[in-house]
């Protein structure tokens, strides 16, 4: 591993290990165990099981207590003999949101407020609604380990799918959407920033005008529908969003939580 890169080593483990997988390197004989990795790599067996929790949150392995971990291919066949399918909720989320949904299945969520109300004028501009249609407003905020991250509010065109309180606690906002059928297309995404208020500060634990990340972010299903509007505030020293630039014109974004960096900037 290169401890000069700014991530954490779960999360250059999980890196190595998910091309590794790409490659098929593990397709006959199965992942190795933890505390083959462990040595291999130089860490501890947290440390590898924070990356192989990764790897079956992105829907690339299946973990079988007394049969190994498998990649999600090989899973659905190998050991039991029954061919159990494996659930892949997400496993077809790729890219940026897909790392969107990773890190909301890693981290925790308290739901502030989940109403129906009508939309104002710019949130219906922007999901191509009728000014005051009705919507699903959600006030979240995400956790880790660390503390609050992020302080959230998304508005969802109702009708589109059965969202409750409960389901938020559970599972991150495209989960719930595609699981009701809506098929997820590409989003608009704008990174700027802004300063806490009273409210967003006392949840985030941050003081009354600290500097956050403001994102907002529009997805789209497959037809060009907008179906949420996320209207996001983080902190910055305990979010991350990084982008790679090719020389032929490739973009790779990704977003990250690192228990590392809250550590070091707290």
């Amino acid at each position: 591993m290169d401890m000069s890169l700014p991530l954490p080593k779960y999360h250059q483990i999980y890196l190595v290990l998910r091309e590794q997988l790409q490659e098929g390197r593990f397709d006959r004989d199965g992942v190795p165990g933890e505390h083959q990795l462990a040595e291999q790599f130089g860490v501890g067996r947290i440390t590898i099981r924070k990356s192989m929790e990764m790897l079956v949150a992105d829907g690339l392995i299946v973990r079988r207590p007394g049969l190994g971990t498998w990649p999600l291919q090989q899973g659905r066949s190998t050991g039991d003999g029954k061919g159990s399918r494996i659930s892949r909720e997400k496993a077809h989320l790729n890219g940026l949101l897909g790392n969107i949904v990773t890190m909301g299945l890693r981290t925790r969520v308290h739901v502030i407020d989940s109403t129906v109300v009508n939309a104002t004028e710019a949130i219906a501009e922007a999901l191509a609604l009728d000014s005051g249609a009705s919507v699903l407003k959600c006030i979240r905020v995400r956790s880790a380990q660390t503390g609050p991250i992020s302080y959230i509010t998304t508005h969802v065109p109702e009708g589109l799918a059965q969202i409750t309180r409960k389901d938020l606690e559970r599972k991150p906002m495209l989960v719930l959407l595609e699981e009701a059928g809506v098929e997820l297309g590409a989003a608009t995404q704008t990174i700027s920033a802004r300063l806490a208020d009273a409210v967003v500060a006392r949840h985030l634990e941050v003081a009354v005008g600290s500097a956050l990340l403001a994102v907002t972010r529009l997805v789209r299903d497959v037809n060009e529908r907008p179906v949420q509007l996320l209207q996001g505030l983080y902190r910055p020293d305990r979010y991350q969003y990084q982008m790679q630039l090719s020389r032929v014109g490739g973009i790779d974004a990704k977003v990250s939580v690192s228990d590392e960096l809250a550590t070091k900037s707290s």
